[in-house]
């Protein structure tokens, strides 16, 4: 739409755009119903006005937080009000190209201690890269806030950052980073890009993590190979952690995460160099370096994922959620174990670019679109 201001039908045009806005959201009780294979659905828009919102985290007394990837975090009420003023105390965020304030996660005892952990890219000897810190949520405010980790070695390029943020049952935290362009470097065992991180809640680096003790390698790395993930999410029955990461042009992946694996970026992928087309690496498959779960050729840009576990969709409850940038979609996948039997696309050029996929508290799903004007929207049931 940036593109359109300056031109004369641009009023003209937006107020067609606003329209198509108003058709997908009209009042409540009036929403479009969506039919999909397993369930009828409405998206209900809870909070507008979001500049490109990348992570959300639901706090227990049913407020949301929202991370904007300019660089500030903001406060969603249960009335699905915007607070207009941001939640203060993070540290300076570098906010360019992919980068910015990323994902938000609460500590698994946040009723107890109310931490909340973000994930940024900030700037340091090198350049930029992406760091994690929590801090104590106290009215609008984080205090005492502390940077956990910084990857290092940082870079100069403006791409792939990664980065979810996830707690598993034990109470470590996993978080997702990209080879930030520069593909070679997901394969280096000195360098924290294009891996999966896994540390204690206060940062430190568990004993047990598959690279502690190996000369030339970073303790806190947990895979390596991985190109830039961007969805994380835990499996709800097995509670290992799932992940998918962009591939180039083509080679989109789901892959099961599991300690000091490679999942082997950029010897083997299903995609290939953007533009040209040319091979990337060895081919498709190589000893030693895992297959993923699911790929997708061509691109679908994931963002975000979920697994569903409410009560509101029951023919759904074990599925996998997986945001679309590239086709503006949301996308089904039904599981036998680890394997997708099944796969179904929503939404297509409907809501926006996905960013995030969020199973809410409540038993709706819960999306975030990459927009200047992002929206925070939920698929309610076409019978409530």
């Amino acid at each position: 739409m940036n593109r359109l201001r300056n031109k004369p039908f641009a009023p003209m045009l937006l107020a067609m755009a606003a329209g198509s806005v108003l058709a997908l959201f009209p009042p409540a009780g009036l929403a479009q119903v969506i039919s999909t294979q397993e369930h009828a659905f409405r998206v209900v828009k809870i909070a507008a006005g979001l500049e490109h919102p990348w992570g959300l985290a639901f706090l227990p007394d049913g407020r949301m937080l929202v991370t904007e990837r300019p660089g500030r975090l903001r406060i969603v009420g249960k009335d699905g009000k915007l607070d207009p003023q941001p939640v203060s105390g993070l540290p300076q965020i570098a906010a360019a190209g992919q980068g910015g304030l990323l994902d938000v996660a609460l500590h698994p005892r946040f009723s107890e201690n109310s931490l909340v952990y973000f994930s940024f890219t900030a700037r340091g000897e090198g350049g930029v890269g992406t760091e994690v810190a929590r801090g104590k949520f106290s009215g609008n405010r984080l205090e005492n806030v502390q940077v956990l980790f910084r990857q290092h070695p940082k870079g100069s390029t403006g791409r792939h950052f990664g980065s979810r943020l996830v707690f598993d049952r034990e109470g470590f935290l996993y978080m997702t980073l990209g080879d930030r362009g520069e593909q070679d470097r997901a394969q280096k065992p000195d360098d924290h890009a294009g891996s999966v991180i896994r540390l204690h809640d206060d940062g430190r680096v568990p004993k047990d993590n598959p690279f502690v003790g190996k000369p030339g390698w970073k303790p806190e790395k947990y895979t390596l190979g991985n190109r830039n993930v961007q969805g994380a999410a835990l499996h709800p029955q097995s509670g290992i952690l799932w992940a998918h990461e962009h591939g180039p042009q083509g080679g989109d992946e789901v892959n099961v995460i599991r300690a000091g694996v490679n999942y082997g970026w950029p010897v083997i992928t299903y995609g290939v160099e953007y533009v040209i087309g040319t091979r990337i690496g060895e081919g498709t498959h190589k000893p030693g370096m895992a297959q993923p779960v699911h790929y997708w050729v061509p691109s679908i840009a994931p963002s975000g994922m979920a697994f569903y576990t409410g009560d509101k969709f029951p023919r759904w409850r074990g599925d996998l959620f997986v945001g679309a940038l590239r086709d503006q979609m949301l996308v089904r996948l039904k599981l036998d174990g680890e394997k997708v039997v099944r796969e179904e696309r929503m939404l297509k050029n409907a809501l926006g670019r996905i960013r995030d996929v969020r199973n809410g508290p409540d038993g709706y799903l819960y999306l975030l679109t990459d927009e200047s004007n992002g929206v925070l929207a939920r698929l309610e049931p076409a019978g409530s």
